[in-house]
């Protein structure tokens, strides 16, 4: 399994905008058969995905979605910092 944390900090002006793109990217996101989990968390303007995929293929695939691909042009300029991506391993 992997894991995924992608972290999303908007500019206040536009925090509803990303938070309704940010729903439609979860919903079309738990349709993909690899995706076990695909879960929205927020503090304040700031949103965290938290992401497990089944393998790196089906992880690969959601990366050449087209609603992904449009997700991240479209919010380039409507956050505040570019967007992080981390892939861990949990240890405990």
């Amino acid at each position: 399994m992997i894991s995924i944390t992608a972290i999303l900090k908007s500019k206040p002006e536009h925090l509803i905008e990303v938070q309704n793109m940010l729903t439609h990217l979860v919903t079309e996101t738990r349709k993909e058969a690899a995706c076990i989990r695909y879960d929205l968390h927020t503090s304040e303007n700031v949103f965290i995905l938290w992401e497990e995929w089944k393998d790196q293929p089906g992880l690969d695939l959601h990366n050449s979605q087209s609603y992904l691909q449009d997700f991240i042009k479209q919010t380039e300029t409507l956050v505040s910092t570019p967007i992080q991506v981390y892939k861990t391993a949990q240890i405990l």
